[in-house]
């Protein structure tokens, strides 16, 4: 039951912090987009992601630094916690230094020679290429303060400190429309120092919170041995996630140019704003994975993975569903003028997050056992197939859904794949997982698609329409889910969290 509150405790923090970014994302996006024209909001997009392209050396020491803290916390081995952050913040460090030196030679060469951008926006390109280095270098080196804070759990510092960006992202779309500067400058110079100063203060609470944050130089050859092994193996799944998102994002402004980048860029907005819905809640139970690993309790963190895969997904359908079936009339609303492209783009982006909603903690599940080698080199090696296959079918088709297919089948097969490791690493009984989350997942998605089908409400007004579209897609998601996708004590704990919390 401890183990349940922190989780819930932790949720609804990630909760507050999620409604108050979800709602100014979706506020100033439509805000940006109208400044910037559909264009430069494409530039933005595709210059920002070859920053990002860099990012699988700190991804891969992203998912070790998570996972050696928590383990360590898991342990109560402080003195070895100490060391841990300490040479994870030392290699992080060394991984900005190597990613500054690529991203202002091989990055800046692709930018200015290779990309498909307008002539007369070239000075702006790189200046926006500029700040999105910065701002990426400040996210590699407080990679170890914010995994501390997670590993710690005190979920409730992001969610203060939400809104603090939360204001100076508002600010940021007054400046946008009141300076007559060149906005797509001004946009990329200014969510820099948002980034910094936001960062700023996680490191500072870190500092104050933490013993262990204080830094103090330490060398323990085994350790940075067992970190970088770690990270080494991370690299090949990082490598292919990276290629697979940015690399496809490359892929269109090739075929198709800027304007296909801005539909892409706001469909991974909305993916990534409805994602948060999913990432609050494994960020509450994930750290409890690793710690129940590290303590001996595999059975705990066994039923950890289970219910964190089925109620991921539950929560991200219940969420998904109004947007993919009023996709038109969400876009509409929030950007008046969608680019082209923009509705099949977001609802193929959506449905692959709802397989990463089942994904997510059987990674983590891989990473808590550490013997993570040939998980990393054969599904990051699969995974990493989807752009080079997505070159040929484009080149052969000239269909840009053809991208999106490709990763939803790629993903449904790596689904399989983490399934069949995790059975050899943490005895994970596919049967069981089959059984007790992926059928009842398919079951509930079925009933829901059947009963759409049937029910084709319309009414002229539009607004209307939406309301009691969206209430009874919610209302027999919900039917569906208390009554299939949970069991029996799933559904009491349930219960009996609402009767302390209500009645």
């Amino acid at each position: 039951m401890s183990t349940s509150k922190a989780i819930i405790k932790n949720t609804l923090f990630l909760y507050i912090r999620m409604f108050l970014t979800m709602g100014v994302s979706l506020y100033t996006s439509r805000v940006i987009l109208n400044s910037l024209g559909v264009q430069d909001y494409g530039v933005y997009s595709v210059v920002g992601g070859i920053v990002t392209l860099f990012s699988f050396f700190n991804s891969a020491m992203t998912s070790a630094t998570q996972r050696f803290l928590a383990f360590d916390i898991g342990a109560n081995d402080i003195e070895q916690l100490k060391k841990t952050f300490n040479a994870t913040l030392n290699i992080h460090i060394g991984i900005s230094i190597l990613v500054l030196a690529l991203a202002e030679t091989i990055g800046l060469w692709f930018v200015n020679y290779k990309l498909n951008l307008p002539l007369d926006r070239m000075l702006a390109v790189n200046w926006v290429y500029q700040f999105s280095v910065l701002t990426f270098l400040l996210g590699i080196i407080q990679v170890p303060y914010d995994a501390l804070i997670i590993a710690r759990e005190r979920m409730n510092i992001y969610a203060y400190m939400s809104i603090v960006e939360v204001i100076l992202k508002l600010a940021i779309v007054y400046l946008l429309v009141v300076f007559a500067f060149d906005k797509l400058i001004l946009y990329s110079g200014l969510l820099f120092l948002v980034s910094f100063f936001v960062r700023s203060g996680h490191k500072i609470y870190c500092k104050i919170n933490f013993e262990e944050s204080k830094y103090k130089f330490y060398f323990e050859k085994d350790l940075y041995k067992k970190l970088i092994s770690f990270s080494g193996w991370s690299l090949f799944g990082n490598i292919a996630g990276v290629a697979r998102g940015q690399g496809s994002n490359i892929l269109l402004n090739l075929f198709f140019g800027t304007v296909l980048n801005a539909a892409y860029g706001i469909s991974m907005q909305v993916q990534g704003t409805v994602q948060t819905f999913v990432i609050n809640f494994q960020m509450a139970v994930n750290p409890q994975i690793i710690k129940q690993y590290a303590s001996g309790n595999k059975e705990q963190c066994l039923k950890l993975i289970f219910q964190s895969a089925k109620f991921s997904y539950f929560l991200m359908f219940i969420i998904a569903c109004p947007i993919l079936f009023n996709i038109d009339f969400v876009l509409e609303l929030w950007l008046k003028n969608p680019p082209k492209y923009t509705s099949i783009f977001v609802i193929l982006s959506v449905i692959n997050l709802l397989i990463d909603c089942i994904s997510g903690p059987l990674m983590i599940g891989a990473q808590a056992s550490g013997n993570i080698k040939w998980y990393q080199i054969t599904l990051g090696s699969f995974i990493f197939l989807c752009l080079p296959i997505s070159y040929f079918f484009l080149k052969r088709y000239n269909d840009q859904k053809i991208i999106f297919i490709l990763i939803i089948a790629v993903k449904n097969i790596s689904l399989v794949g983490r399934l069949l490791f995790l059975n050899k690493l943490i005895n994970l009984d596919i049967q069981s997982f089959v059984l007790k989350v992926l059928l009842k997942i398919v079951i509930v998605t079925a009933i829901l698609v059947s009963l759409h089908h049937f029910i084709n409400i319309s009414i002229q007004n539009k607004y209307i329409n939406f309301f009691i579209k969206s209430s009874y897609l919610t209302l027999i998601n919900i039917v569906s889910i208390y009554f299939i996708g949970f069991d029996k004590s799933e559904r009491n704990l349930i219960l009996t969290f609402i009767k302390r919390k209500i009645l």
